[in-house]
């Protein structure tokens, strides 16, 4: 019974023991970008431990971010914190209680989404934040028509 509770603790403090005391600063002009943990995915990044690609723009920029704001928002978890012309930013926060920052930025020139999503606790997160961001891709891409014209409303 002992071995079982220190396990439990032990586990409990190696997801979260590594709590960062850094303060969550979204931008809406830029990315944060990842600490050195494994627990952060982000489109500027160049370490591929985190790099993951950028998002593809719809007909326009801002017909893109409002589709991802509302696959966001309709997802289990999550909360938008803030939403601009040119970014929004979110949280989920996990079964456990872990919260995850996620944000998004629109780059007009180079038609791209840029995208970040990170553990606010613990050293890894066992491939959530990069999951998480793949499976929005999925429902985004699905959604828009890949010649660039409208995005597609989503299906009742």
């Amino acid at each position: 019974m002992k071995s079982v509770i220190l396990t439990f603790w032990l586990s409990i403090m190696f997801l979260s023991g590594c709590y960062s005391s850094l303060q969550i600063n979204l931008s809406k002009e830029r990315l944060v970008p990842c600490p050195d943990s494994p627990n952060c995915v982000s489109s500027l990044s160049v370490n591929p431990r985190h790099s993951i690609d950028p998002f593809p723009v719809s007909s326009s920029g801002r017909e893109s971010l409002v589709l991802l704001n509302d696959i966001v928002r309709a997802m289990n978890g999550s909360e938008i914190l803030w939403t601009s012309e040119r970014a929004f930013a979110a949280i989920f926060t996990t079964r456990l209680g872990f919260v995850d920052d996620v944000q998004f930025l629109l780059d007009e020139k180079a038609r791209v989404i840029h995208i970040r999503s990170a553990s606010r606790v613990g050293y890894w997160d066992l491939g959530v934040n990069r999951k998480r961001m793949e499976a929005i891709r999925r429902e985004y891409l699905s959604r828009i028509d890949t010649r660039g014209q409208n995005p597609t409303p989503q299906q009742q």
